[in-house]
């Protein structure tokens, strides 16, 4: 028979234990909670820098603007200078710019002028840099689609080639590039999200990342689940509905496995919405709305 006072020290000891493993689990709950508040609360409109005021309204956290437009690398010094004023006087930064190249500057195929190619390159890095915008949008179907009857192959390494010099030169200048799979009717080449994995992975430079664009996703009809496979290469995301790449207002899309997915895949990155609008300032609140809602049940 044990003594009165084992038990009693047994006891003791036992609501110690459970004492501190529910302070763990209320730690480790409360850990987890401070996490995923920050998933995917930095929101931007892929538009012009002069909606900013709109988006601003509404709690968006940055532009996503055009390289042709704003970084203008096609344009003399000047004229980009002269858009840094307006830079400064916007109520949100240009966190990203998309479209890289232009379809006349094919970076593939017979017809690639290089030396075209890379001072264009350059151009727009070096001007992302002084901007301060931190990533550039490297998806330009026209400029990498294969040419009829050109070798797949020979295309696929002249695009690493091109990534890796590019990769090189966004570093120089504080900028990342992410490359985006398109669906199939915009390019040939590069279309899902594991083939765009591979192509990084190719290139394997810390300056190239990926973004994964739901809505290619659902034009190719690729799983959720494909998102885990690129996880750690994951840098930016674009949004849009399905149906005519509408801005997410009709809540006929369940963006909920991809968020999921993200999370899962431990992405801190920022959300993009990159769709139609029929009318941007009253569209947009709903749009939010959808998002926001969707993002808290992930």
């Amino acid at each position: 028979m044990q003594r009165p006072e084992a038990i009693s020290r047994r006891e003791g000891l036992k609501r110690i234990l459970q004492c501190s493993a529910g302070s763990l689990l209320a730690f480790q709950n409360a850990t987890r909670t401070e996490k995923d508040s920050s998933f995917l609360t930095d929101i931007g409109v892929c538009t012009s820098l002069s909606n900013h005021a709109i988006l601003y309204q509404h709690g968006c956290a940055f532009v996503e603007e055009k390289v042709s437009d704003f970084l203008l690398p096609d344009k003399p010094e000047a004229e980009f200078l002269a858009v840094l004023p307006t830079l400064r006087k916007a109520l949100l930064p240009v966190y990203a710019c998309r479209i890289f190249l232009p379809g006349s500057l094919p970076c593939v195929g017979d017809a690639v002028k290089q030396e075209a190619l890379s001072a264009y390159a350059e151009t727009a890095l070096r001007r992302a840099g002084q901007a301060s915008v931190k990533i550039i949008v490297f998806g330009s179907g026209s400029a990498r689609r294969i040419p009829s009857g050109f070798d797949a192959d020979k295309a696929r390494a002249q695009l690493i080639g091109f990534l890796r010099q590019t990769a090189s030169m966004a570093a120089r200048y504080g900028v990342t590039i992410v490359f985006e799979p398109l669906n199939r009717r915009e390019t040939n080449m590069v279309n899902r999200v594991r083939q765009g994995a591979e192509i990084v992975e190719a290139v394997d430079h810390s300056s190239l990342k990926m973004l994964v664009d739901i809505y290619h996703m659902y034009q190719e009809g690729e799983a959720a689940q494909e998102i885990a496979r690129a996880g750690r290469l994951i840098h930016h995301c674009h949004i849009a509905e399905l149906e005519s790449r509408t801005a997410p207002v009709t809540m006929k899309d369940d963006f909920r496995p991809f968020f999921r997915a993200l999370k899962d895949a431990g992405y801190r990155g920022k959300l993009c919405i990159e769709s139609s609008w029929e009318n941007l300032a009253t569209q947009l609140p709903a749009a939010l709305q959808v998002l926001r809602k969707q993002i808290s049940e992930a």
